[in-house]
């Protein structure tokens, strides 16, 4: 009997590494078919989730509460298991270096606990080599035991994409590769326990490595050159996401939107192919071009908040600004590499105040992580400018007539506030004097213009 036949028969385990956005989705689909423990190193986060609390809204608290997995942040129960699936970030430095430490570490993880005749499969992204030339021979250091004769590795790239209630863990093709031919067959066969929309078997291992770090980096590219239309129609005075939907009549134009790009993925991975490219001396021209575009964007953002606030006679030092949505996207909690931040922190070089509304984002972690409290929206009053940065479904319910009353009556020298009429009218001048920032064009540009805003998007 092999090790598939094992685990559909429960006979022996799958471990999970790592239960983020990745990692919880997997051990708790794989649960229903199959014996798991589900290992992570925050114990803190672990408990969250033997709490029915799902930190990521990926599965929901009511998959937590009944799924069957062992969910631990003790790794002595990783020496039941025979086939562990390592989903561990992969993040970048301060320098745009390939981080590697916590696939390193989790293999360290892996190795100690590792037993003859399991397959460790790696779901991290990186680029190509790694699994076979750093990964496995921390394996064999830390087991004492030799690849190819004790045990098999193999490369499955996720595809699982945060906040997409659509394209979900079991119906995305799910890419596999091995380091022979048995380990190939058994990986596809237990990854097709649960992947419903079928499975596609690379060539080699590099190959699906490779596969997945252009999957991000195409997404990041195309992103790049509508941020760069954006900005030349943005001083061409032509509104950017109107050219868009008249381009997008033609059958074979592509969907894209300018947009802040961040995130674990798009905002990571390029820079771990250009990362291997250079280390084999060729530089990369597309890519990276793409690339200081897309991380430029968070600053492009707040030199045209103030722009816009000096077109409405609104002070900078010492004004507050409302940012309603800080999340790298809609309607998913996670923070890690939003470009939103580099928007505040930019805001914030100018002396402006700065108030986050996110009903979607983690209160404390956003706070350990950038320093940034989070705000109720009963908190929004007498703004000198407001930012729609994220589309989170919350968001949509809001109306432009409900935005006016979050905004600083007080204009071009007057003391008092002004009462509720003349407040919704334009004043002598004729200048609109609401800024709305709408990253992503929530509202209609006419609608708001019509109703005295000045009005802002990508």
């Amino acid at each position: 009997m092999n090790l598939y036949e094992a685990i559909k028969n429960k006979d022996e385990k799958i471990s999970v590494i790592g239960l983020g956005y990745v990692g919880l989705p997997l051990a708790i689909s794989f649960a229903k078919v199959a014996d798991v423990v589900g290992f992570d190193i925050s114990k803190e986060k672990v408990q969250k989730y033997l709490n029915g609390v799902d930190v990521t809204k990926e599965v929901g608290d009511e998959a937590i509460k009944e799924t069957t997995a062992l969910l631990t942040w003790e790794e002595k129960h990783l020496k039941d298991c025979k086939f562990h699936i390592i989903a561990v970030p992969t993040p970048i430095s301060s320098d745009k270096i390939p981080n590697l430490k916590p696939v390193m570490e989790a293999s360290k993880t892996v190795g100690r606990n590792l037993t003859k005749g399991s397959i460790v499969v790696y779901e991290s992204t990186v680029y190509p080599g790694v699994t076979e030339d750093i990964c496995i021979p921390i394996l064999e250091k830390e087991s004492g035991l030799k690849c190819g004769q004790d045990f098999k590795v193999g490369y499955s790239p996720e595809r699982i994409n945060p906040g997409d209630k659509v394209h979900r863990l079991e119906n995305i093709v799910k890419v596999v590769s091995g380091i022979d031919e048995e380990s190939l067959e058994i990986i596809a066969k237990v990854y097709g326990l649960v992947i419903k929309a079928g499975i596609h078997k690379a060539e080699s291992i590099k190959v699906a490595e490779a596969a997945k770090v252009i999957e991000n980096s195409q997404r990041d590219i195309n992103i790049a050159f509508m941020n760069e239309l954006s900005i030349i129609f943005n001083k061409l005075g032509i509104d950017t996401k109107a050219v868009l939907e008249t381009a997008g009549t033609k059958w074979n134009f592509l969907n894209f939107s300018p947009g802040l790009v961040g995130g674990h993925c798009i905002g990571v991975d390029p820079y771990y192919l250009t990362y291997k490219a250079e280390e084999i001396g060729y530089h990369s021209q597309i890519i990276l071009a793409g690339r200081k575009i897309n991380d430029d964007m968070g600053k492009y953002v707040a030199e045209n908040v103030v722009k816009n606030m000096i077109k409405a006679d609104k002070p900078i030092k010492g004004s507050t600004v409302a940012v309603f949505g800080i999340t790298f996207k809609e309607n998913c909690p996670d923070i890690r590499n939003t470009k939103v931040v580099d928007a505040i922190k930019e805001l914030e070089e100018y002396g402006i105040n700065v108030k986050v509304v996110d009903p979607v984002a983690d209160e404390e972690d956003l706070w350990e992580t950038y320093g940034i409290k989070l705000h109720n929206i009963e908190d929004i009053e007498d703004m000198d400018a407001i930012i729609f940065a994220v589309p989170h479904e919350e968001f949509k319910t809001i109306k432009l007539e409900d935005i006016k009353k979050l905004y600083n009556q007080r204009w071009n020298g007057y003391s008092n506030v002004m009462d509720e009429v003349a407040a919704t009218s334009e004043l002598e001048d004729g200048s609109p004097k609401y800024v709305l920032i709408d990253i992503k064009g929530m509202f209609n540009r006419k609608e708001a213009e019509d109703m005295n805003y000045l009005y802002w998007r990508l």
